[in-house]
């Protein structure tokens, strides 16, 4: 049988209105993102007035502290490398229909210089034989400047340099199509494939090692962007750091009210009154919610600086294991919200500028039960014993992990070889032939 009954339930859902998603968002974006947002703000409420902040003085460092922002800005920039490859383009080719095609298949170079997509793959879309396209680019590589550019890979640019020295012999050819061999200091394999004496391979390493394998990494990148740090740490002052926010990295808004008053005053229509009111209400919120996101991202920062006081007075080696919800439950907020105000904030310290997430590290076990280390602290010391190492005494991964442990530093030997070649550092086999190679050169 069926039947209808009226039922009254209760219960709590947490309803994300519009005004606090967009704090949400206001505490996640960084300094560009936020004034774009105050922006197009001031376009549509006509209360609102946005002052860019001023052009970010420098910021000074502390000796031995790293680059600071004058370093960035103190000289005009240079030619880009699409512009000084567009220009090499126009120099070579006098015809006007070759230039066009050569500046359509070989102008987009990446940052080494190096051709960033196939152009005999695009030739057949021009109408252009592949055999013409790639008489067009060994024109173009032979002539360009610096020597390498326009090359397709780390061996056709090694060659081309070798080339206009007269030195690319058939050896030589044999050694840049087997890098890899060469990278390895396999010098038993490279002997059997070019015939050439072992012991003659390093001085071909040596001449290897003078040439530049990133021919366009001399020009100006396409955009520059300067970091302006949101938060300054000076001190110690009286033992204890000094943290305020750089009010250059936070937009002004205002709020003009003598203007609203004079609208108010007037004789204006119901509807207007109400689109005034709605204005305010808007512009008020707006102020109250970059007053709370200034004051989190400082707090944030004050909880990063206290904790990492090592860092700040002895450098990596000082830094300390520290997590999101490490932060977030001692200052009384949620992770995700610490997350969101780290993301794309700096810090301008005595030891350099840092984005706050730089000090969020893993903490790695010790060994003797004592305080636990930070991984990039102990990726600093596996730097150190490898950089001290010499041909008679090479650190296998295993010899690492023992000796970490013994500096009361917990760590496997996998975990040793991850944080390695996390430092692009070979491993202990092609250390070892790297520095026999160095002896045998020398």
């Amino acid at each position: 049988m069926l039947s209808v009954n009226l039922q009254v339930r209760q219960s709590q859902s947490l309803v994300m209105t519009p005004q606090l998603l967009q704090s949400i968002r206001l505490l996640q974006f960084d300094r560009g993102e936020l004034q774009g947002f105050l922006e197009r703000e001031a376009e549509s409420n006509p209360l609102l007035r946005v002052e860019r902040p001023a052009a970010a003085a420098p910021v000074r460092m502390a000796p031995g502290g790293g680059s600071d922002l004058e370093a960035r800005e103190r000289a005009a920039p240079g030619p880009t490398l699409q512009t000084h490859a567009l220009s090499e383009i126009a120099d070579i080719f006098a015809d006007e229909r070759e230039r066009r095609l050569a500046a359509h298949l070989f102008a987009d170079l990446d940052a080494s210089g190096f051709l960033a997509t196939d152009p005999l793959a695009a030739a057949g879309s021009l109408g252009l034989a592949e055999t013409d396209a790639l008489a067009l680019l060994e024109r173009l590589q032979a002539a360009a400047e610096p020597a390498g550019l326009f090359a397709r890979s780390l061996a056709e640019a090694l060659g081309l340099q070798l080339a206009r020295r007269g030195r690319l012999d058939p050896v030589m050819r044999t050694v840049l199509a087997h890098l890899l061999l060469l990278a390895r200091r396999d010098f038993a394999a490279l002997a059997r494939l070019t015939g050439e004496r072992e012991s003659d391979l390093p001085e071909i390493l040596a001449e290897i090692r003078r040439l530049d394998p990133r021919p366009g990494s001399r020009f100006e990148a396409e955009e520059a962007v300067a970091v302006v740090p949101d938060v300054l740490v000076a001190g110690p002052v009286d033992g204890a750091w000094v943290v305020e926010l750089n009010s250059r990295a936070f937009p002004r808004v205002a709020v003009r009210e003598t203007y609203a008053r004079r609208v108010a005053s007037g004789c204006i229509e119901a509807e207007e009154r109400q689109f005034l009111q709605n204005c305010q209400q808007s512009a008020s919120w707006l102020l109250r919610s970059l007053d709370q996101r200034a004051r989190t991202v400082l707090r944030v920062a004050e909880e990063i600086v206290r904790r990492q006081d090592g860092f700040l007075r002895l450098g990596v080696p000082g830094l300390r294991p520290m997590t999101l919800a490490s932060v977030a439950e001692a200052i009384g907020l949620h992770e995700s919200t610490v997350s969101r105000v780290t993301a794309g904030k700096y810090l301008a310290t005595p030891r350099g500028t840092f984005e706050m997430k730089f000090f969020f590290t893993v903490a790695i076990g010790a060994s003797d039960g004592g305080e636990a280390h930070s991984a990039e602290s102990v990726k600093l010391r596996i730097g150190r014993m490898i950089g001290a190492e010499s041909v008679d005494n090479v650190l296998s991964d295993d010899d690492i992990a023992a000796r970490l442990r013994g500096e009361g530093v917990d760590l496997a030997r996998r975990t040793v070889a991850k944080y390695r070649e996390a430092l692009g550092l070979p491993s202990s086999v092609q250390r070892r032939r790297e520095m026999k190679a160095r002896r045998l050169a020398g």
